[in-house]
């Protein structure tokens, strides 16, 4: 089988982290006999230094790349202030039309494996029907959970959906969601995430880490970008209410600079750490040396974060956000706050830290995400698509 992934969202050299949920898949679901070529669309932009910010990061992206033996390519497509929500998944598609076309020369792809609704899936479905093949796409988040809520993005969604062959989801919430939009049920499948078994591990001695992470009394771990969605900001507040609680921060990004203010403003300054970027190989230290992982999004799929904590034993406590619950829903998992506010999510942290679970058990636990049966049930999926169109 001949597979070509579409997506932005495709990690890469200069955006390491971005979207690697997807390369982890990819990896599970092809098997020795299968191929793949990667089809990474990326915005254009002029000007590739850092002063323009995102934009300017994604001017470095190289136009090919290979990446664990995947050959990758980056095209770019123009983006169009204030109409971009509009006419974007078209711009998309018209821009990875010649690269498509000159990619079958070489490699005539079965399938068309497309990940995030939009614009990247209703492209996807364009191009689909332009070279005559099947296509399979993937819900992740706020595809189904924010962009919908504008009714002609939502339009073009329920077409791509009902043009795909499937259309995959990571959590139910997001299922039932496209299920009430008008998607078609039979089209749409929960497939979970999984999580990378043998990097994410319980410590050896888990005293040793601590110390090396300089962990010292109750200690809570939020990992994510520094951006408002996050909700790293609800974590300090959370804290400054429970004397001798720590709070480890790891990501960087545009807010910063006042989580740093709100942090001093509510008096725990000394209590909140930064550590900025961490690399993945560095986090499963971080999270087996914490107490808890605390997640305060406002809209979450299933979180690598909330993954990656269970699968190192250090239990979470979570927002009720569409796959959150997913996740947390036994007590060797942690505790669900109630809702999205300082005050539940504190009395979350208390409950859980008053009654921690057996690490064992929460390791135990977390290997029933395991990538391998994420890749067996999303293969299958391709398969039957590539079968149904030969028989079409």
């Amino acid at each position: 089988m001949k597979v070509l992934v579409l997506s932005s969202l495709f990690p890469n050299a200069v955006q390491r982290r971005h979207g690697i949920f997807i390369e982890h898949r990819l990896a599970h679901t092809l098997s020795p006999a299968d191929e793949a070529r990667v089809i990474a669309p990326v915005p254009w932009f002029p000007f590739a230094g850092e002063r323009w910010g995102r934009y300017g990061e994604m001017a470095r992206v190289a136009a090919r790349e290979n990446r664990r033996g995947l050959q990758i390519e980056h095209p770019r497509y123009p983006v169009v202030p204030k109409v971009g929500q509009t006419i974007g998944p078209m711009l998309m598609a018209a821009s990875l039309y010649g690269p498509l076309r000159r990619l079958r020369r070489t490699f005539d792809f079965d399938v068309i494996d497309a990940y995030y609704l939009y614009p990247d899936g209703v492209a996807a479905a364009w191009l689909a029907k332009r070279f005559d093949r099947p296509l399979v796409m993937s819900a992740l988040g706020t595809d189904v959970s924010l962009i919908p809520h504008w009714a002609p993005s939502r339009a073009m969604i329920l077409d791509a959906v009902r043009q795909s062959s499937a259309t995959t989801a990571v959590c139910g919430a997001l299922v039932d969601a496209l299920a009430e939009m008008g998607a078609p049920p039979e089209k749409l499948h929960v497939v979970e995430h999984g999580v990378d078994l043998e990097l994410f591990v319980p410590p050896v001695n888990r005293s040793a880490t601590r110390a090396r992470q300089g962990f010292d009394g109750p200690t809570v771990l939020s990992v994510g970008h520094l951006i408002e969605r996050k909700g790293h900001d609800f974590a300090i507040r959370a804290i400054a209410e429970m004397p001798g609680v720590r709070l480890v921060i790891a990501g960087d990004g545009p807010c910063e600079g006042a989580l740093r203010q709100l942090a001093q403003s509510q008096g725990v300054a000394d209590r909140v750490r930064f550590l900025g970027h961490v690399d993945q190989a560095d986090l499963p230290d971080l999270y087996g040396g914490s107490d808890v992982t605390v997640l305060c999004s406002d809209r979450e799929g299933i979180a690598n974060v909330l993954l990656e904590s269970i699968a190192c034993g250090t239990p979470l406590v979570a927002t009720p956000v569409w796959g959150s619950p997913d996740v947390v829903r036994v007590p060797e998992a942690g505790v669900l706050a109630a809702d999205r506010s300082d005050e539940a999510i504190r009395s979350a942290l208390q409950t859980l830290l008053g009654n921690l679970p057996d690490r064992v058990a929460t390791r135990r636990y977390a290997e029933r995400y395991d990538w391998a049966e994420t890749g067996r049930q999303h293969r299958a999926l391709l398969q039957r698509a590539v079968a149904e169109h030969r028989r079409s």
